[in-house]
C-alpha cells in the first residue's frame, strides 16, 4: 500500500537526509524506487551505501539485481519495459495477421518484461479488442493456452487475462466450456500463493451463464460461497464498532451467480488505468 510505504520510507528518508546533507547529490524517491543524481560515480555510490544502510535499520534492503549505474540521464529515466512497450505499441500488435500472432507477440514481450506496467496496459488493450469478436476461432484452445501462460508468467495481468478468457471461452460450444475452464483452473492451481487468481476464476466460473463447478481454499472465495471465515485476527479487538466493520459479510455486495459471465473492459478499467505506475 502506498500509504504504508510512505509511513515506513518517509521515516527512512528522515534518517538518511542528515547523513547526506554534505553530499552534492539529488535523490528522488517514488514509492520504493530511488534515483540518485550525482556528478561522479564515487559520490553516487557513497550515497547509495547510506540509503542501503538506513533501509537495513527497518529490516529492508535494496534489490541488487535492479540497482544499476547509468551515465545518460535521459536514457536511464525511463524503464526498459516502458520503452519496449512504447515500441511495441508503435508497431501496433494489431498489425499481426491473426489474433494468435498478436498474443504471441505479447507472450514474447511478457517473457522479457514480466509483470511490467506496459504488459498490463497492452493486455488491457487486447481485451478491449477481443471483446468485439463474435465467432469462435478455429484455434480457440491455442489462444486460451497462450493467454493463460502470459498470466502465469505475469500474475499481475490476471484481471485482463480473465477478461480475454471469459470472452474467448464464451464463444466455444457448450460441451467444451467446462473442459476449457477446468484446464485454466488446473494451470492456475500450480501457481504458488494464487489466491488473487482464484478470486477472479470464481468470478467467471460461477457467473450467470457459466454456473461451472469451482472449488477453492482461498478464504475470500469461501466468503463469497456464504462460508464464515475471518480474514483478519480480531481476537484482540474489544470495540464492537471495529468488529462490526471487520465483519467479512459486509464485503459481499451481490451474489457472484448474478454477475455476467463475460468480463467487460469497464470492470477492469481501474487496473488498466493504473498499470503504468506499478
Amino acid at each position: 500500500m502506498d500509504f504504508v510505504a510512505e509511513i515506513v520510507l518517509g521515516y527512512v528518508d528522515s534518517l538518511a537526509a542528515p547523513l547526506l546533507k554534505d553530499f552534492d547529490v539529488k535523490i528522488l524517491r517514488y514509492r520504493d524506487d530511488y534515483r540518485i543524481f550525482a556528478h561522479d560515480e564515487q559520490t553516487a555510490e557513497r550515497a547509495l551505501k547510506i540509503i542501503s544502510d538506513t533501509l537495513r535499520t527497518v529490516g529492508m534492503r535494496l534489490n541488487v539485481s535492479k540497482t544499476s549505474l547509468f551515465h545518460n540521464v535521459v536514457g536511464s529515466a525511463i524503464k526498459q519495459d516502458k520503452l519496449a512497450g512504447i515500441e511495441l505499441r508503435d508497431l501496433d500488435i494489431s498489425n499481426a495477421k491473426t489474433f494468435q500472432k498478436q498474443l504471441l507477440r505479447l507472450h514474447s514481450f511478457g517473457m522479457k518484461h514480466p509483470n511490467s506496467g506496459a504488459l498490463r496496459r497492452l493486455m488491457g488493450e487486447i481485451h478491449g479488442k477481443v471483446i468485439t469478436q463474435k465467432e469462435a476461432p478455429s484455434d480457440l484452445a491455442v489462444q486460451v493456452a497462450i493467454v493463460v501462460d502470459i498470466s502465469v508468467v505475469s500474475p499481475t495481468t490476471f484481471p485482463a487475462a480473465v477478461g480475454i478468457l471469459s470472452h474467448l471461452i464464451s464463444l466455444a460450444p457448450e460441451a467444451e466450456k467446462q473442459q476449457l475452464w477446468e484446464r485454466v483452473a488446473a494451470k492456475v492451481r500450480r501457481i504458488p500463493y494464487n489466491g488473487y487468481q482464484e478470486i477472479w476464476l470464481q468470478r467467471v466460473m460461477k457467473a450467470q451463464a457459466s454456473k461451472l463447478a469451482f472449488q477453492s481454499d482461498e478464504p475470500i472465495c469461501g466468503i463469497v460461497d456464504a462460508k464464515s471465515h475471518p480474514l483478519w485476527n480480531s481476537e484482540w479487538v474489544s470495540s464492537k464498532e471495529v468488529l462490526k466493520a471487520l465483519d467479512t459479510k459486509s464485503i459481499i455486495t451481490k451474489a457472484v451467480e448474478s454477475m455476467p459471465s463475460v468480463v467487460q473492459p469497464a470492470e477492469i478499467e481501474l487496473f488498466v488505468a493504473q498499470a503504468e505506475v506499478y
